[in-house]
């Protein structure tokens, strides 16, 4: 069922957005130096196990119900010929994703996430499965280059949406932490302008390859995006406004997705270059929200590197990606998984009868 009443709840999850708890995060950090390892022998898996704490407020937290959404949706800025592929393979692939045979669906399984797959707005018919949500809020968005991708109301409804996804997720089988995913063809040009609009830089330097364009669909992909701008002239401070201006329907989803995540406490991965614009339209609409993002990896979108720079945050790892799906995400679950075992089930050095430093007597001189 669609949600009745989107702006009622997007003000809800907004004003329910709290601050990390400093007590959790000062008690894990103080535990991790009672662990029995010299300090700060861990690097930044230390790091990373206390933020998480902060976030979910527990000093020994626990991720064992473990989540990726992988919201899909098309784009009419497909048009101006921005893709190397045709707008048929969106969904194909959802339909590769509901057989467990893309490469989310192998990481997913090694991170031992479940995954739900969205289709917020694919242009082709998707399958009809148990396995994924239907939204599909329109048949792909409008041209952006011509006017808004959507009208605000359905901008608004494609965050609420979002939001009620996790609050079912959570109210089901439980979510511990959540990662965030996406697919659709022409999305890289959407992510793109919204990284534009937000950080002021130059279409052209925030434009990729995406799907692995040559140089006159590059070209074409930055013109797109320079109109789109002229043309729609978003306020990067209005998050409804930004996501109604350039999309996409996956965009918005993902967006409520990180909203409802910071309103439950709950660590929200993300992956590549459109959960990362995902990011910045949950930014714009509530700064509070980003305390709770954790960034899994850089990818070599040059896009990517402008967000995570404006939202301050340090990947976990490089490795050269640039799939989406959240791929990177599930990755970044491991990794978070393994720092919070680390800190749960190391023992301390009184628990272990080891000798710490501070109890080692120096001889005298």
């Amino acid at each position: 069922m669609p949600v009745t009443d989107p702006a009622a709840l997007l003000e809800r999850t907004v004003r329910a957005i709290a601050p990390p708890d400093a007590d959790a995060a000062t008690h894990a950090a103080a535990r991790q130096d009672r662990l029995t390892k010299p300090p700060g022998s861990l690097g930044r898996l230390e790091a990373l196990a206390t933020r998480i704490a902060g976030i979910t407020g527990q000093q020994r937290p626990r991720l064992d119900r473990r989540l990726v959404v992988v919201a899909a949706g098309d784009h009419g800025v497909t048009a101006q010929g921005v893709s190397a592929y045709p707008q048929s393979v969106t969904a194909q692939m959802v339909a590769n994703f509901l057989a467990g045979g893309a490469a989310i669906n192998v990481l997913a399984r090694h991170a031992g996430a479940r995954v739900r797959v969205v289709d917020a707005g694919v242009a082709a018919e998707t399958p009809h499965s148990p396995q994924l949500l239907r939204l599909r809020l329109g048949p792909g968005t409008a041209d952006f280059t011509r006017g808004p991708a959507m009208p605000r109301a359905l901008a608004e409804r494609a965050l609420a949406e979002g939001i009620a996804l996790f609050e079912a997720e959570r109210a089901g089988a439980g979510v511990d932490i959540v990662g965030l995913g996406d697919m659709g063809i022409g999305n890289s040009t959407a992510a793109a302008a919204i990284v534009a609009a937000v950080t002021r830089r130059p279409p052209r330097a925030v434009t990729g390859r995406g799907t692995g364009i040559d140089d006159a669909r590059f070209e074409a992909k930055v013109v797109a995006i320079e109109r789109a701008l002229a043309v729609n002239a978003p306020d990067p401070a209005d998050g409804v406004g930004l996501l109604a201006a350039l999309g996409g329907f996956e965009i918005g989803v993902l967006a409520g997705v990180y909203l409802a995540a910071a309103a439950a406490r709950v660590p929200a991965v993300m992956d590549g270059m459109i959960s990362g614009a995902a990011a910045l339209v949950a930014d714009a609409v509530a700064s509070a929200a980003r305390a709770c993002l954790i960034a899994s990896h850089r990818s070599v979108e040059p896009g990517h590197a402008a967000m995570l720079e404006w939202l301050r945050l340090e990947p976990l790892i490089d490795l050269g990606m640039r799939l989406g799906e959240g791929t990177g995400a599930a990755l970044g679950i491991t990794l978070c998984v393994a720092a919070c075992r680390l800190l749960d089930e190391m023992a301390t050095f009184e628990e272990a009868g080891v000798d710490d430093s501070d109890d080692v007597v120096p001889p005298e001189s």
